[in-house]
């Protein structure tokens, strides 16, 4: 694991990417809005992508500036972090192997979906990697597919209630409610599957580290 200098320069560096990238996305959302500035903000914060960046920049921001306060302590923990980093993955993966396909953004929108979506979950990986310590790492990664699923829940419930969805594939106007429900399925797998891996990883980490510390040449 690095040292906290280090660690604090990743922190800074996702704070600030990550502030860029939400402001940066959100001025040109409202900008180009063929809706009303409320509904599009609603629509805006409804995006798994926005949400998870926020979440990941707050980790950021409460590590550097506010550690031992309740909110600080809880992003401090490995559990919360990993939780994180499997969520920012998802978000990366989905659109580079999914959504890139169907959307072509052009100037600023296309610079902030590559903060959002490339650079966001980079340096958030490396930060897990090399940052964090993974002794604390368990395998309760159940709790992390709380999250998802609320998020799958409400926009189901909201796209149900409006006919608007954030992405394709939850679409049911178009997909009806088994496909969907079938997508929704698929994407808990995901997510449970790389949640354990990351731990799995974690793990391997945390014992290479032990033997990096206890090696002789170290003592």
């Amino acid at each position: 694991m690095v040292d906290g200098i280090t660690k604090k320069v990743f922190l800074y560096i996702i704070a600030l990417m990550g502030i860029i990238a939400i402001i940066l996305q959100l001025y040109v959302t409202i900008i180009n809005r063929v809706i009303p500035v409320v509904a599009t903000l609603v629509k805006y914060f409804s995006f798994f992508t926005i949400q998870v960046n926020i979440l990941v920049t707050a980790c950021a921001i409460c590590m550097l500036f506010s550690p031992k306060s309740l909110w600080g302590k809880f992003f401090s923990r490995i559990s919360v972090i990993s939780a994180l980093t499997v969520y920012i993955i998802i978000v990366s993966l989905i659109y580079n192997l999914v959504l890139r396909q169907i959307w072509n953004p052009q100037g600023l929108q296309k610079f902030g979906d590559e903060l959002l979506h490339v650079v966001m979950p980079g340096l958030f990986i490396l930060f897990w990697i090399f940052c964090t310590s993974k002794q604390n790492l368990k395998w309760n990664v159940g709790l992390w597919l709380i999250y998802p699923l609320i998020y799958a829940a409400y926009i189901i419930i909201r796209g149900t209630l409006t006919g608007a969805y954030p992405y394709p594939f939850m679409d049911a106007g178009n997909l009806g409610y088994v496909k969907v429900f079938l997508n929704t399925g698929g994407l808990v797998i995901v997510f449970l599957s790389f949640s354990l891996l990351l731990v799995a990883l974690g793990k391997l980490l945390a014992k290479t580290e032990d033997n990096r510390v206890n090696s002789p040449s170290l003592k």
